[in-house]
């Protein structure tokens, strides 16, 4: 019996069905720079980043989540960012994370899946493993809040669904994010 054709095949056939699952649509991710999925955002030549999280640290300021939690909604930012090549969540998005705690403690039936992001720089096998890193610190933050781990999922897209396209500190800023994807 002849084996060498039908492994050549099967290679071929095995190498062939990775490479498509690998493949990557180059689109953005869905929703706008906050996590809603409104889009109403204006500002910033059309992307739906407001002026205050353009640059720097406006990222995420207090936006109003309190009432949101007294009524039970899920909160509206849902979007964190971090700093390059780390893993470590910024002082300023730790009200934010509360407030996602607190929802998910309150709902035990919802699910969350948190989306690991990272900007272009670096290997491709380094940016998954970063965004799951930084998807894991989250899951952490909202373990040690009382969220049950059966709630919470993870997934790193790495850099293959950047939130804006550009080479240039405020473009990588919008990728380095964990997405709470309700």
């Amino acid at each position: 019996m002849q084996l060498k054709p039908y492994a050549r095949i099967l290679a071929v056939a095995l190498s062939l069905a990775f490479v498509a699952g690998c493949s990557s649509s180059g689109g953005t991710q869905d929703g706008s720079m906050d996590g809603t999925r409104s889009g109403s955002g204006s500002g910033a030549a059309g992307s739906g980043v407001s002026g205050s999280q353009v640059g720097g640290t406006g990222f995420g300021s207090g936006n109003g989540t309190a009432s949101q939690e007294a009524d039970g909604r899920i909160p509206e930012q849902r979007t964190i960012y971090f700093e390059f090549d780390s893993d470590r969540i910024r002082s300023e998005f730790e009200s934010v994370l509360a407030a996602h705690a607190r929802y998910l403690s309150e709902n035990g039936s919802t699910r969350v899946v948190l989306q690991g992001h990272t900007d272009e720089r670096g290997t491709r096998e380094y940016n998954m493993a970063l965004g799951e890193r930084r998807a894991r610190s989250v899951e952490r933050f909202l373990s040690v809040q009382g969220v049950s781990p059966s709630q919470i999922e993870v997934v790193s897209y790495g850099e293959e669904r950047p939130a804006a396209r550009g080479q240039n500190e405020d473009a990588y800023a919008q990728n380095r994010r964990v997405v709470f994807a309700y």
